[in-house]
């Protein structure tokens, strides 16, 4: 980037004026402002100054008659009625998005930043790359984007095996609370095959964003990934763009040809945030007390991850996505889970018995599937994983009355040979959070257990 372009991308930076307005009341989250009529928009940020001189940046989220509706990235501890709001004012193509852009770079990889791009791990300064991307973006043309990749090494030998993924595909890891979603999260950000993982942490409890980092996440996952943090108490516009951000930061990578991975913890707590927000704006609860903005604002954001247009060679950037969804009461059926499973390429379902009979990553593969299994699986793996399943099925519906010595060894053949297997498979599924499992390891530990014949080289998908 030459000096001269540097120069005009600082100028572009630089609004033509500074609108002045006056806050009129404050309700809840939201502030309203007198005076933006015919300037501001949806999306546009303006800076809000408190009693004692500081400043907060807030957005504006809706607008009725002629005054607009803003709510604040951070407190708003000392701003009352009159309090002056700023609105930037651009001409023509200095015109910033609405909604706010990051300027990625190679350079964050390793760090820990917050939704709008501030460095949280004490580092210094994050270099700015060369262009400004938007926050809130739309996904790739649909009909140009290109198809999924090849099958990626997730490194988790449960999700290799019963839910194979390829780059660029988006699954859900549905859990309630306490089943070990975290923790697979650091597994999965150590051990995938990709160039660089992004980790979003949207509401999480401030206490554990550190141990996440340094226990679970550890120095070797740090190494390459960038981690976006909104914790529990920031305000529901931080939070909800922790996940926009991590998108953005995700489609930066991929729009250089990289392998990406991006790990969001969790979609629900993103949906509560725009729960807070529209609430607070008017607008009227619908299902479960969500407005009906959520469920319209969830296939925006999920939509962004996934392949990036396809190029003249046929190669293309991807973003294989992983959205965790806290499910409430463990009732796989609530209505964020219910949207997302919907959306999604894939579900994973974290069993809380599972983990409380020892087994983790708590996985039940039963209720799991990954919709692209049937193509990137060879014949001989495809059939393998079915008889795993077959088994584990059959042993489940008669577990009762093994448990209570009801069954009678040799009165069905299938029932014995389930009994026979499934401990092995069970025992093939539990994995130390430190451990990775190749592909063709677990496949090959899948095959011992079940005794069947090695699979020829020349029939394994790449």
């Amino acid at each position: 980037m030459s000096i001269l372009d540097r120069i005009s991308a600082t100028c572009a930076c630089i609004p033509a004026a500074v609108a002045t307005a006056r806050i009129a009341s404050i309700s809840g989250l939201a502030v309203t402002v007198n005076g933006l009529a015919g300037l501001a928009s949806i999306g546009d940020r303006v800076t809000i100054v408190r009693r004692d001189g500081s400043e907060t940046l807030a957005e504006i989220v809706g607008f009725s008659s002629k005054t607009a509706r803003a709510m604040a990235f951070g407190s708003l501890d000392g701003v009352g009625a009159g309090a002056e709001v700023r609105l930037p004012v651009f001409i023509g193509a200095r015109a910033p998005t609405p909604g706010g852009s990051l300027r990625v770079s190679e350079a964050w990889i390793g760090r820990i930043v917050d939704p709008l791009g501030r460095p949280l791990d004490g580092k210094g300064p994050l270099p700015p790359g060369p262009e400004w991307r938007a926050v809130r973006a739309a996904p790739p043309d649909a009909t140009l984007r290109a198809r999924l990749g090849p099958r990626i090494d997730l490194g988790v030998r449960a999700m290799n095996l019963f839910t194979t993924c390829r780059q660029g595909q988006r699954l859900g890891l549905f859990a309630g609370s306490g089943v070990g979603k975290s923790t697979l999260l650091s597994m999965l950000a150590r051990n995938t095959a990709c160039d660089v993982s992004v980790i979003s942490l949207v509401g999480e409890r401030g206490r554990e964003v550190r141990e996440f980092v340094e226990d679970d996440l550890g120095p070797e996952g740090l190494a390459r990934s960038v981690v976006v943090v909104a914790t529990s108490d920031a305000p529901p516009l931080m939070r909800r763009e922790a996940a926009y951000a991590a998108t953005a930061v995700a489609e930066y990578f991929r729009d250089r040809g990289k392998s990406a991975l991006l790990l969001m913890d969790s979609v629900t707590r993103f949906c509560q945030a725009l729960r807070e927000i529209g609430l607070s704006t008017g607008e009227p609860p619908a299902t479960r007390g969500y407005p009906p903005s959520v469920f319209a604002e969830l296939p925006r954001l999920l939509e962004r991850a996934g392949p990036g247009l396809a190029q003249a060679d046929g190669a293309a950037g991807q973003i294989t996505a992983l959205f965790t969804v806290l499910v409430e009461g463990d009732d796989h059926n609530e209505p964020v889970a219910d949207a997302v499973r919907g959306i999604l390429d894939g579900h994973i379902v974290l069993d809380r018995k599972i983990g409380e009979a020892g087994r983790y990553p708590a996985i039940d593969v039963l209720r799991s599937l990954s919709r692209s299994v049937p193509g990137c699986n060879s014949g001989a793996e495809n059939a393998l994983t079915r008889r795993a399943r077959s088994l584990m099925s059959v042993h489940a519906d008669m577990a009762d009355m093994i448990r209570l010595g009801a069954y009678r060894p040799g009165s069905d053949p299938r029932v014995d040979e389930a009994i026979a297997l499934v401990p092995g498979i069970e025992t093939v599924l539990a994995q130390d959070r430190r451990e990775r499992s190749t592909l063709s390891a677990s496949f090959d530990a899948l095959r011992d257990v079940l005794r069947e014949e090695p699979v020829p080289a020349d029939v394994t998908p790449s």
